[in-house]
């Protein structure tokens, strides 16, 4: 082998091995170049006058990397006779394990211009460098107009109103009974409670017992507690007679009770012989003493008289048919104070309610009737 062909074999190994470390580098730069893409899209490279077209940049870098987009305001014009309606926030999407992100920015325009619009390359910051995207276009025509046949042409027709349907009103119709519900039970609690009256009736039946029946019970019960005998005359007098003034009230029909000894003889005189009305009218005269100035009895003296009163029930009762009584009803009115509390809570709980179904009556009625 010659000196000349060894030489020529040496360059050609050189340049081989060069040719090779710049394939490498650039290999290896490739991922370098490829860290930051920018793309833009638009839905649409045709629109009318007026109508509306997005524009999407999308950008593509390493995760963390700051990415900062182009900004306009609300009808900012993005070049010449397009103008930006509304830019949307920026969506952020990891991809590659989290490596890599992927980051959309939507614009909203439109135009009122016909042309043809060029758009060129939008430019977005990532961790302070500039990149481009690509440059679009965006055709905008106008309508086609008869201007011979002018009667063709119609003005904006008014808005129809929805067709009538039961389904929208049933709602509001079954709020207005819950609320004409709420109110009666409102009013009726508010006024049983100024009456200070119990919202629910508590009925308690008391079998009728005839007026001679209920005196000779408690002239018994006098006898029971021997207050004939007590050194206490006024407490047994108060006693005697008042069960005679009841059984007089019930019996002959006039309030006796709060009558004087002297009223009570002269409304019976009408009704009782005098023999009858001596005996009784010396009874009350003997009470009246004793009551009223301090007159000491003898035990005889009160025996006399309980038996006077006796003998005048049984010669005035009237004998009732053996049937069933009628039932007197009483009605307990009695309401605690925490019970009183509740009651003013739940008022006011009702009131907040009857409020809120108002309100929302309103809003359904407004929204049926635009």
């Amino acid at each position: 082998m010659t000196k000349e062909n060894s030489n020529n074999k040496s360059g050609k190994q050189i340049k081989a091995i060069g040719l090779s470390l710049l394939c490498l580098a650039f290999i290896l730069s490739a991922p370098l170049r490829a860290q930051v893409t920018v793309d833009a899209k638009i839905d649409s490279t045709e629109i009318f006058i007026g109508q509306q077209v997005g524009i999407t940049l999308e950008v593509s870098a390493d995760a963390g990397k700051t990415v900062e987009f182009l900004k306009f305001d609300s009808l900012q014009q993005m070049v010449p006779g397009i103008e930006v309606l509304e830019t949307s926030v920026p969506d952020t999407e990891f991809v590659n394990d989290g490596k890599r992100m992927v980051l959309t920015q939507k614009y909203l325009v439109t135009s009122f211009d016909s042309a043809l619009y060029y758009i060129p390359p939008m430019k977005v910051k990532v961790d302070g460098k500039e990149y481009a995207s690509k440059n679009l276009a965006l055709k905008v025509v106008t309508f086609d107009v008869d201007t011979l046949h002018t009667d063709s042409i119609f003005g904006m027709k008014p808005e129809m109103k929805p067709a009538f349907s039961w389904d929208d009103w049933k709602p509001i119709i079954w709020l207005v009974i819950l609320l004409l519900v709420l109110v009666a039970i409102l009013v009726y609690v508010f006024v049983r409670l100024v009456q200070n009256k119990p919202i629910i009736h508590r009925i308690k039946l008391r079998q009728h017992i005839a007026p001679h029946k209920l005196a000779m019970q408690k002239i018994a019960q006098i006898k029971e507690d021997n207050l004939v005998q007590s050194e206490d005359s006024k407490e047994y007098y108060t006693q005697l007679t008042d069960a005679l003034r009841q059984y007089i009230s019930e019996r002959f029909g006039f309030n006796a009770m709060e009558m004087t000894s002297t009223e009570i003889i002269q409304h019976l005189e009408a009704e009782n012989d005098e023999e009858a009305l001596k005996e009784l009218r010396e009874l009350f005269q003997t009470a009246d003493l004793v009551k009223f100035a301090k007159y000491t009895t003898l035990i005889n003296e009160n025996d006399r008289n309980l038996v006077t009163a006796i003998e005048y029930i049984n010669q005035t009762k009237i004998e009732e048919e053996t049937k069933p009584q009628p039932t007197e009803i009483v009605v307990e009115e009695k309401r605690s104070k925490m019970a009183k509390i509740i009651l003013v809570s739940c008022i006011a709980v009702a009131i907040v309610a009857i409020l809120v179904v108002i309100g929302f009556l309103a809003y359904r009625l407004y929204y049926l009737c635009i």
